[in-house]
């Protein structure tokens, strides 16, 4: 088949232009605000690292590195990035004469995610483009922190521990990347036409899963997802247990914080949860709340250093059924 009649799944072209005519301007900050804060967050992106390696155990020499301050639209274009290097290769090419057309129709379809999340992500660590990327969206971050109520510092600090601990999990852990990648290509590569949910069951089977991602299984799409879902738990789990345990010696307001942060993702309009259920960002809040409780049990268990053997390999990692019960983690893995 020759390239006029064979193209990529997804026209990330295409959504890199949707979501960025779609993304909302953030909040008004005059100039002088806006400069000390994308400055603040630079700097407080290698103190946070510094917190997260002492507490951790995890990248002790490896070098330090500032984090890129981005707006939502620099979010959108490296969000796509991230995504096209994901999938690429995991994905079908899509072949005929409707394949551009499709192809047209996904990417539009994913710069409407794209953008809806644009004006909700604080950060996010890429290590799939650049030799990793560890973006930290201003506009999110200054809105967020305003309505909050909380000090600045605090909460930029704060967002940068989690963001930074994202970071170390793939950098101090060099075969977690190409894991994670694996998991995401053998889960799409196993989709195809039949394995889509019909339009006349859509409505109630969203209503019943937590998300679009959940809808999309035969029985052996549900083991790849499975790992997929309890690595994605652990990995945000460990990360809001670090944010928190680093404590208040460097971020002096971290229980306030907590406390209004954990309201406010549970908070929003009709509309808005109802998109946020079908984009799974509900199951991804519960995958924090989850991870984090494994995490919280394990390391009050047996320590941080013995936590850490979930790191030593795939094998080692913890099932969905092990997130839910630690204890069985640690027969199997730490006895």
């Amino acid at each position: 088949m020759n390239s006029a009649t064979q193209s990529t799944p997804v026209d990330w072209d295409l959504a890199t232009a949707t979501a960025t005519r779609l993304v909302r301007p953030g909040p008004v900050v005059p100039r002088a605000e806006a400069d000390n804060a994308v400055g603040r967050l630079r700097e407080l992106a290698v103190d946070a690292e510094v917190h997260v390696r002492d507490l951790t155990g995890l990248g002790h020499g490896l070098p330090l590195r500032p984090g890129e301050v981005v707006d939502r639209p620099g979010w959108v274009r490296a969000a796509v990035r991230g995504l096209a290097a994901l999938t690429s290769g995991a994905l079908p090419e899509r072949g005929g004469p409707l394949g551009g057309v499709l192809a047209g129709t996904a990417g539009v379809q994913a710069g409407v995610v794209i953008a809806f999340l644009s004006g909700r992500v604080l950060g996010q660590y890429d290590p799939y483009t650049n030799g990793g990327r560890l973006l930290l969206v201003a506009p999110n971050i200054v809105g967020a922190q305003r309505a909050l109520d909380v000090p600045g510092d605090d909460f930029s600090m704060w967002v940068c521990l989690h963001e930074c601990t994202h970071r170390l999990q793939f950098t101090a852990v060099p075969w977690l990347v190409d894991h994670f990648a694996g998991l995401v290509a053998e889960l799409l590569g196993s989709m195809d036409e039949d394995s889509a949910p019909k339009l006349r069951d859509l409505p109630k089977r969203l209503r019943e899963a937590g998300g679009v991602v959940d809808l999309l299984q035969t029985p052996a799409q549900r083991r790849i997802l499975d790992r997929l879902i309890a690595l994605s738990t652990l990995l945000e789990g460990h990360a809001d247990h670090v944010m928190d345990a680093v404590g208040p010696d460097v971020v002096p307001s971290v229980g306030t914080i907590r406390e209004r942060f954990t309201a406010r993702r549970k908070a929003g309009g009709v509309l808005d949860r109802a998109l946020r259920t079908a984009l799974g960002v509900e199951a991804k809040v519960r995958q924090y709340a989850e991870g984090a409780a494994f995490t919280d049990h394990v390391v009050g268990a047996v320590g941080m250093d013995r936590f850490n053997a979930v790191w030593t390999s795939p094998e080692t990692l913890p099932t969905r059924a092990e997130i839910a019960e630690p204890a069985a983690w640690l027969r199997r893995v730490a006895p």
